[in-house]
């Protein structure tokens, strides 16, 4: 889809071009009509000059006085002309050479104009003929004067070029101002973008940026869905712990049950029980590590490996300190534009099943190329090839299908196909023991210097 800046700014243009057409169609019809209401003028007063020089000798000759109309109608086809009739008597000015004038009929009624152009006149040019019909000495008098329109249209061009060489001075004045205009408008909306970048990157956690009127309703709403999304997610990690303490005692008291002497008459019973009260606790003990590596933050899209995962080995290290077990992070003290919670879900599992099943060491790795790359692998008795291949393909129910290799890797494919990344399973050959990396899309890096 169009961005709106561009929509904004094509909408603009066709409008402005539109307005433009139209304001220089109406000019151009606006000039030519005063130029030719003033040649209309210019020729009702030629006609009146004319007749009033008119005169009637004794024997009922007409006498007229053409110098008194002007010069120009002397000359051979010098452009100007008149042609008058009285009663059925026709005269011509000298510049017609006996040649007449079309006149339109009906005539107008005496003291009346008639008005009208002719494409072709005396030298097949087009002219505006100006017909008057006046009363002397009791004869009707029908002068016509015209005017050629060569000259005129030549000068009415020059000033059309003129005009449309400044309109479009003003056009493009006009384009370029409203592009500001714009840009400047849409500029809260680059605010609210840059300040949900800060959201994402965990800098923020509200949109804050002051905004018209119009875009306060989505800010608004924006806002409750950040707040609605981070509650909800703390609602749902604390429910997750709650619950799986609240089994805890339930729990305990079926242990308790299992050994029950009354189960030893029926010991197939004992066993089936024991072996779902161990699966449930299996289940209880991964939503409690969950809960305690997720911790009471709030939801944040920037990821530091560096200093979670220190945090996380250490509190790993306090709940293994039975196995004294070495943790050694090598990861940089970058900001990844990661969910925070879904990365120490998913390394916090991997380093779980590495701090169950490690002898005394582990290693994890953090690497940035064209993917973020995780290594977590322990001195522990790791796994055959064959059986790498399986906790490959088996995917949601590796925890269930792999004892002891298995716990919390569901959860951390899960996690590594929301990310469309990829999950390998195999053998360290550094430590010895079982080896698993998570590749996935690497995001845009924010560096702490940077901030």
């Amino acid at each position: 889809m169009m961005s709106l800046r561009k929509r904004l700014n094509v909408g603009l243009v066709a409008i402005l071009c539109v307005v433009f057409v139209m304001h220089w169609l109406a000019a151009d019809w606006i000039i030519r009509s005063v130029a030719e209401k003033q040649m209309a003028t210019r020729l009702r007063e030629d006609g009146e000059s004319i007749f009033e020089t008119m005169s009637f000798d004794s024997n009922g000759q007409l006498n007229l006085k053409s110098i008194y109309a002007g010069s120009v109608y002397n000359h051979l086809v010098s452009g100007h002309y008149y042609s008058i009739q009285i009663d059925k008597q026709r005269y011509y000015s000298p510049s017609l050479r006996q040649r007449p004038l079309t006149i339109k009929t009906p005539l107008p009624d005496p003291g009346q104009l008639q008005l009208y152009h002719q494409n072709k006149g005396p030298e097949q040019q087009p002219i505006l003929v100006l017909v008057q019909v006046l009363e002397k000495y009791g004869h009707l008098v029908t002068i016509t004067t015209a005017e050629e329109l060569s000259s005129v249209d030549h000068d009415i061009t020059s000033i059309r070029v003129a005009y449309f060489g400044l309109s479009l001075t003003v056009l493009f004045c006009a384009i370029a101002l409203q592009s500001i205009d714009v840009k400047r408008s849409l500029w809260p909306l680059a605010k609210v973008r840059r300040e949900l970048e800060d959201i994402t990157s965990g800098h923020q956690q509200q949109i804050t940026a002051e905004v018209p009127f119009e875009i306060k309703p989505l800010v608004k709403e924006i806002n409750h869905l950040l707040a609605l999304v981070v509650r909800r997610l703390q609602q749902s990690r604390t429910a997750i712990g709650n619950l799986a303490h609240a089994l805890k005692p339930p729990l305990a008291m079926m242990f308790r049950v299992a050994e029950h002497p009354i189960f030893k008459e029926y010991p197939e019973l004992r066993q089936q029980l024991q072996t779902q009260t161990d699966v449930i606790h299996l289940c209880i003990e991964r939503e409690l590590k969950r809960a305690r590596i997720a911790g009471n933050q709030q939801a944040s899209m920037s990821f530091n490996p560096a200093e979670e995962l220190m945090a996380l080995s250490k509190l790993l290290k306090n709940i293994y300190a039975e196995k004294q077990l070495d943790i050694n992070v090598d990861a940089p003290n970058f900001l990844v534009n990661f969910d925070r919670e879904d990365m120490l879900e998913m390394i916090g599992n991997l380093l779980d099943n590495a701090c169950k099943w490690a002898k005394h060491e582990i290693s994890v790795e953090v690497m940035f190329s064209q993917k973020l790359t995780v290594s977590v692998a322990d001195d522990g008795p790791g796994c055959d090839e064959l059986d790498a291949q399986s906790l490959t393909q088996r995917g949601l129910r590796l925890d269930e299908s792999i004892q002891g290799h298995g716990l919390g890797l569901a959860i951390v494919l899960d996690i590594v196909k929301c990310y469309e990344g990829v999950l390998d399973i195999g053998r360290s050959k550094a430590l010895g023991g079982f080896l698993a990396t998570v590749r996935l899309p690497l995001k845009s890096i924010y560096r702490l210097s940077d901030k």
